[in-house]
């Protein structure tokens, strides 16, 4: 590796949004208003899936990493964007470039693993009601989100270290509000890309896998669904399930749209909206249809008010 060409360049551009004095401000109140409703969502949930005791069971406890990794996923592009954007500054170092990518592989990898984890405690749940604590034990739980922790950490190891051995010698003007691994490839000066190919192939191929599990769990929950005789437990099940099968579909094909699409240095509009479904949607809708929709929840969040305010 020719560590002259990785060290030529000391900073990246994030050139994500027009100069325009109206696009700036849109940019900059729409960015706010979507990470302070995913901040005060994430936050909450973790709060009281933290403090009640009643919700210390295997889904609110999925629902307290998800909700912890929704809230890194948001975190790692959208505060730099807006201090960017206030500063008029949109430089971010070699080394911040880097610790970006690799804390969006491991947020955005970790969030799919424990999606996959939480279908499968569904399926659990609901075709083997009798037999759910037998299946989803304490130590099951525990399990199921260290291999998703792992895993995401492997995964971002692995595409950090093979982006990153490429060299940038040329240009550093990134057109993405973040350091994404498409437009990196896009203005790297090594003619052999295969590097960093090669672990977007084999994300893929596991992506591709969690997503069948994904599917192979909410066709057996559906048909469990269809046997409930009464019609309005049918459709709070579908209520229930179909957003969460929608967030997972949005938050896997854009994902794929912008990893597998050929890589350029042009901007482009569409790259920019794509990459803010996989990086925001899916943190700012969660708490609502994963949690604040759930009747436990809103009992368990009216307890913490009501002890907030008798204290007071």
């Amino acid at each position: 590796m020719d560590l002259t060409n990785l060290t030529a360049v000391t900073e990246f551009i994030l050139m994500g949004f027009s100069t325009d004095k109206n696009i700036h401000i849109l940019h900059l109140v729409l960015f706010f208003l979507i990470y302070f409703g995913a901040l005060m969502g994430n936050v909450l949930i973790i709060m009281i899936t933290t403090l009640d005791q009643s919700l210390h069971t295997p889904m609110y406890y999925f629902l307290n990493n998800l909700s912890f990794w929704d809230l890194c996923l948001i975190s790692i592009t959208v505060p730099k964007s807006i201090a960017n954007s206030l500063s008029h500054n949109n430089s971010i170092s070699f080394t911040g470039c880097v610790a970006q990518v690799f804390l969006m592989v491991f947020s955005a990898t970790t969030e799919l693993n424990l999606l996959t984890a939480m279908c499968f405690d569904r399926y659990a749940a609901i075709c083997h009601p009798l037999h759910y604590e037998i299946i989803i034990t304490k130590d099951m739980c525990v399990h199921l989100i260290a291999v998703s922790w792992l895993g995401g950490g492997l995964t971002a190891v692995m595409h950090t270290v093979s982006t990153f051995s490429l060299s940038y010698c040329g240009s550093n003007i990134v057109h993405q509000f973040f350091c994404d691994i498409p437009k990196l490839l896009a203005i790297s000066c090594s003619e052999n890309l295969t590097r960093e190919i090669v672990p977007i192939i084999i994300s893929v191929v596991l992506d591709i896998c969690c997503f069948i599990c994904i599917i192979i769990s909410y066709v057996n929950i559906f048909s469990a669904v269809k046997k409930i005789p009464s019609t309005e437990g049918q459709s709070k099940a579908y209520s229930t399930c179909l957003p969460h099968l929608v967030v997972v579909v949005v938050y896997l094909f854009t994902g794929f749209f912008a990893y597998l699409k050929p890589t350029s240095g042009i901007p482009s509009i569409y790259d920019l909206l794509i990459s803010m479904f996989y990086t925001m949607v899916p943190p700012t809708v969660n708490p609502f249809i994963y949690s604040l929709r759930n009747n436990a929840m809103k009992m368990s969040l009216q307890r913490l008010l009501k002890r907030i305010f008798t204290t007071r």
